[in-house]
């Protein structure tokens, strides 16, 4: 959960992604009977679909509604995306997927699994439809592929050996302490730490992480607080722990964590009928804890209107109170 930091002001006051919304037609039957609602990002046929490509066709949404499924990249990161002990694939996002692409008419997800860094790369080169990792919204990523409104909100924390030896509980312990920190390769952690000039070592997986703590070859290793305490609750016999959740400062500006779900940039149909349709479960409290509960995540976790997608493409952060 977020820890309200003594250090953090309040979040600046800034309007919330629009929500695209979509036309609603009637079924163009011309027979007077009352049209039936209709599945978020589906044009009317007679009509077109303005966000088709210049063939004609409707695009990448109407593709996926024709196939009735949809291809997603994850990372294999608990309790995001990843698959069980049976194989089947899971977790917090999976779960909000499922949901909400059944709504836009797209029954079935399929998942492809690859490296953290590999998720835009893939994604782009047509591996998979979306990515559903609970990515953070950032800049340079921005820069590589549209991301959906955000959907969750996380913060950072530390999987350190028991008792805590070197008393970290923020990047600035980190970089004072001058110990040997680990993130995942391509993770927002790791580019705290580059910003910071902290001695980083790079992971391909979680499990790769904690491995370097155990091991003694990394004195911590930074995720987000909800994935290591999955981690440390599926590993009690591990001579780890995890600290409090906290929101890390770079060059004095909190780093909001907001993750979210991200499409190629001309899938443009596809990205706006999905923020129309996962804005019935992300902006209802009781959805929200009905769809991602079961996987940790509880109100604290739930994006608010004071962050928007805009607002962290631009880098557009608050800065800690002096």
């Amino acid at each position: 959960m977020r820890n309200n930091s003594r250090r953090m002001m309040a979040l600046t006051a800034t309007a919330a992604a629009a929500t695209l919304a979509l036309a609603a037609c009637g079924n163009g039957n011309g027979d007077g009977l009352d049209d039936p609602p209709p599945v978020p990002g589906q044009e009317d046929e007679g009509n077109g679909d303005e966000n088709g490509d210049a063939n004609g066709d409707g695009g990448t949404l109407a593709e996926l509604q024709e196939a009735g499924s949809i291809s997603v990249g994850f990372a294999g990161e608990e309790p995001y995306s990843y698959t069980d002990d049976s194989g089947e694939l899971t977790g917090a996002t999976i779960a909000l997927h499922r949901e909400v692409f059944a709504a836009m008419g797209i029954e079935t997800v399929d998942g492809t699994e690859v490296d953290w860094d590999a998720l835009i790369p893939g994604l782009n080169a047509g591996r998979f439809d979306a990515i559903s990792a609970g990515m953070s919204i950032l800049p340079e990523r921005c820069e590589q592929a549209s991301f959906s409104n955000p959907e969750i909100m996380y913060t950072t924390a530390f999987m350190v050996p028991e008792g805590n030896p070197n008393d970290l509980h923020d990047m600035q312990d980190v970089e004072e302490a001058g110990v040997t920190f680990a993130a995942m390769n391509g993770a927002v952690e790791e580019s705290y730490a580059q910003a910071l000039g902290i001695d980083l070592m790079t992971v391909n997986t979680p499990q790769d992480g904690m491995d370097a703590v155990v091991s003694g070859r990394a004195d911590v290793y930074a995720l987000t607080g909800i994935s290591l305490r999955a981690m440390a609750e599926n590993n009690p016999d591990q001579p780890v722990e995890v600290t409090e959740a906290f929101e890390a400062v770079v060059d004095g500006e909190i780093q909001v964590g907001a993750g979210a779900t991200v499409f190629r940039d001309a899938d443009t149909d596809l990205l706006d009928a999905y923020n129309e349709a996962a804005a019935e479960i992300i902006g209802d409290p009781a959805e929200f804890e009905r769809v991602l509960g079961p996987f940790g995540f509880t109100e604290a976790e739930r994006p608010t209107d004071e962050v928007s997608t805009e607002m962290l493409c631009e880098g557009d952060l608050p800065t800690v109170e002096e």
